[in-house]
């Protein structure tokens, strides 16, 4: 198997093609790049603009640049000795145009007796035999059900098909011959065009999450895995592709087997899997991978480089604007309940269906009882899924949490635990599918925005609850990565994390001077006064991580992350007045002096010990155990929000330009300041991907270096085997004490250079290893 040393990630779009993709690889070479990773390249939706809207398996999406623009990036990754690692989604395809997808259109016109019937996960009995479509406005329907207003029969030159505003639909044959009117004709059809709000629990087909354009898909059919992967085995069959990463295993009904199925397909290729993992869980050893993404290596970096002193006063602070302390796990215990009896009650109630043929007749008193329990399982499951019978005490702890958080529901439990612990049973399956997006839904997406304690440490992969982690914890992390997963992505920035890298270098930098902080917090509530002070401090955060950032940039951030904590104001029920003093106070910061000198002045106290957390941060990820991947552009700095902010343009020309600059040696600015380039930056990434690429002798074991002195705890050193990672942690805190120091490195006598700098060390001293940048890659002299 070919293994990367690192890898790049480019989001693949119409704008930014695959053609342009192979014309950029040299730079990616010349940075020290192994592997370019792109995102998803299969056929998707018109329009898309991430390629996770998958309508057909069999061809690359040609607005990205078809087999054509493929075959250009493989050949030019050829040239370069680089290798091509792609993203794939087998969990779900986009049914947002019915047309664009042929097996989704199939399935409509022909119902059940489609040959894509069994390749879609639908009850058809929940609906009377009729597939349902969450689609129609208030207006023109109720979720009651009557008939569908501006619905019309419409001959194309394909045929005649069923209208309802701009979405189109198929007709059954023979069931538009008779001139009857649209209404009629929409009855006989196999699917049912319902109210959107009946997706929240009338819904008979699973999705991605609770996406209705995205209809989830039996992979584990070996017909719908073939079928579904005949684009993907002509890659491999060609060579044209190295590696996949696989979006969302979770989703699937067996993951296990799907990545047994992918390793054949592939013929043992380089795979990883978006697996998130929760404090203290272990990936199953028995899958076909080489790890996960990496999103469990960024909450051990962002949580050693987070000074433990500022948890009290950050409590404290987070207590007052909230009016009462905040118990993460009953939080979180109460937006994935709230989930489960919302947006994803569809789910809960097909559980639901598929318990009751199972249990005694009069075990449980109804089907209510039985739904009731199945949420709460839900709310309190402890991680993302089981893989039954792997993962079975996390199946104990959540009944166990169940009965401790409702006594009540202690009969139907007993019911419930012999079913959904049976690894072959229908629901226990089912069950296994659906925790992870009520996980995701009720944490990631909505919890994670009504907590802002520290924001940097809400953040994909990571729990908010843990505040920080020593050094001393960071190795033994690290230890077991190299001992169990050597070749498990590593990551700072991806297309799906809440902020970009620096934002959070950024912000961890107020957990060093947390009183600062709140300060300057309290004079922002007074000049631009916000109903929600906990939510005003996730805002600000937000702010002073991102700056300077456009108006539209901040308005769009503090729109989503409003609605997604969805307390105050939501997607579907905005709350005008909420909204409208929200918008206000982000216009402050662009309109009102005052606010902007607050601002200001806060600036001047991270923006600098900023630069250095993300110094240390890129050094560290790029060198510990793992494949380090670099999201496209943050090799410079990367100030992204949550998506879509995450995926602007990339500027490669400027960076061409930088990298040519620093490669022939040119002066560069490393200085602080908040309009800097990023050269520091780059020079950190493109030093540190060159040794690991060209030097893998030097990183095959790991372990963690001490260091004394009056500023040891400031240090964060570890030995790959020959190079040696050097950083400085809670520069604020270090400024404070005057600087390094006596403070000497545990290192290993001789000559040392960093590779960085180019400076040569004869001794362990951190001030003088540390004299130019806050962090050094050493290397023998020798």
């Amino acid at each position: 198997m070919r293994k990367p040393s690192s890898t790049y990630r480019l989001q693949i779009t119409q704008d930014f093609d695959l053609f342009e993709a192979a014309r950029r690889l040299p730079y990616l070479r010349d940075l020290g790049v192994d592997w370019v990773y792109l995102s998803p390249i299969l056929a998707a939706e018109p329009g898309s603009t991430h390629g996770y809207d998958v309508v057909a398996h069999d061809h690359v999406d040609a607005s990205r640049g078809g087999a054509e623009g493929l075959a250009a990036v493989s050949a030019e990754a050829r040239r370069l000795g680089l290798g091509v690692l792609v993203d794939i989604v087998p969990n779900h395809v986009g049914v947002a145009t019915p047309a664009e997808s042929v097996w989704w259109w199939d399935l409509l016109k022909h119902g059940r007796d489609s040959e894509r019937a069994d390749s879609f996960d639908i009850d058809w009995a929940a609906g009377g035999g009729r597939l349902r479509i969450p689609v129609v406005g208030d207006d023109d329907r109720s979720p009651e059900g009557g008939p569908v207003a501006n619905l019309a029969v419409v001959g194309t030159p394909d045929g005649r098909e069923l209208h309802y505003h701009d979405n189109r639909f198929p007709i059954a044959p023979g069931t538009a011959d008779d001139g009857a009117d649209a209404d009629t004709v929409h009855d006989r059809q196999h699917y049912e065009l319902v109210n959107w709000r009946v997706a929240d629990s009338g819904l008979n087909y699973r999705r991605f999450f609770a996406v209705n354009s995205l209809a989830a898909i039996r992979v584990e059919d070996p017909h719908v895995f073939d079928e579904s992967h005949v684009e993907i085995r002509r890659w491999f069959d060609e060579s044209l592709v190295d590696g996949l990463r696989v979006d969302h295993p979770d989703g699937l009904r067996d993951p296990q087997g799907y990545l047994d199925d992918l390793s054949d397909l592939t013929r043992d290729a380089y795979v990883l899997v978006e697996k998130i993992l929760e404090p203290g869980e272990e990936m199953p050893r028995t899958w076909a991978t080489a790890g996960t993404t990496g999103y469990d290596a960024l909450a051990h970096l962002d949580r050693v480089l987070t000074d433990p002193a500022g948890q009290a006063p950050l409590d404290a602070l987070e207590t007052r604007l909230r009016g009462a302390a905040v118990d993460w796990h009953e939080l979180i215990h109460d937006t994935k309940r709230a989930v489960a009896d919302g947006i994803l009650n569809s789910e809960v109630n097909r559980i639901t269906r598929e318990i009751l043929p199972l249990v005694e007749e009069g075990a449980v008193s109804s089907a209510t009882h039985i739904a009731d329990a199945v949420a709460e399982l839900l709310a309190c499951f402890p991680v993302y899924r089981s893989y039954l019978p792997e993962g079975r005490a996390h199946l104990d702890e959540a009944f166990a949490l169940a009965r401790t958080h409702r006594p009540d529901l202690a009969g139907t439990l007993d019911v419930l635990l012999p079913v959904l612990s049976d690894p072959d049973a229908d629901p226990a399956q089912r069950f296994q599918q659906t925790s992870g997006m009520v996980m995701a839904k009720g944490v990631e997406d909505c919890a994670f925005y009504r907590f802002s304690r520290l924001t940097s440490l809400n953040e994909v992969g990571g729990d908010p609850s843990v505040f920080a982690i020593t050094p001393e914890e960071f190795h033994a992390h690290m230890t077991a990565r190299q001992a169990e997963w050597p070749d498990a992505m590593t990551t700072l920035s991806t297309h799906d994390t809440k902020r970009g890298e620096d934002v959070r270098a950024r912000i961890t930098a107020l957990g060093e001077i947390p009183h600062v902080w709140g300060a300057a917090l309290d004079e922002l509530l007074e000049l631009a006064p916000l109903p929600d002070a906990g939510f005003a401090a996730l805002l600000w955060q937000a702010v002073v991580g991102a700056w300077p950032a456009t108006r539209e940039r901040l308005h769009g951030y503090a729109e989503k992350a409003m609605r997604e904590a969805g307390d105050r104001t939501t997607w579907t029920a905005p709350d005008e007045a909420y909204e409208s003093a929200v918008h206000a106070a982000v216009d402050a910061a662009y309109d009102d002096d005052r606010v902007a000198a607050v601002l200001d002045r806060l600036l001047a106290r991270v923006v600098g010990p900023g630069w250095s957390n993300a110094l240390t941060a890129k050094l560290v990820a790029i060198t510990i155990p793992g494949v380090p991947d670099v999201y496209q552009g943050s090799e410079l700095w990367e100030q992204s929000l949550v998506d879509p902010d995450n995926r602007r343009f990339v500027d490669f020309d400027s960076r061409i330009d930088l990298l040519g600059a620093l490669r022939e040696g040119a002066e560069t600015v490393l200085t602080e300041k908040a309009d800097d380039p990023g050269a520091a930056k780059l020079r950190v990434t493109r030093s540190a991907l060159t040794l690991r690429r060209d030097r893998p002798d030097l990183f095959t074991s790991y372990a963690g270096l001490s260091a004394s002195g009056s500023a040891a705890d400031h240090v964060l050193a570890f030995d790959r085997g020959g190079a040696v990672t050097v950083a400085t942690r809670m520069p604020i805190g270090l400024a404070a004490r005057g600087g390094w120091g006596d403070t000497v490195l545990d290192l290993p006598a001789g000559e040392w250079r960093d590779v960085v700098s180019g400076r040569v060390a004869s001794s362990g001293s951190a001030a003088e290893i540390l004299s130019g940048l806050p962090v050094a890659l050493l290397v023998k002299e020798s």
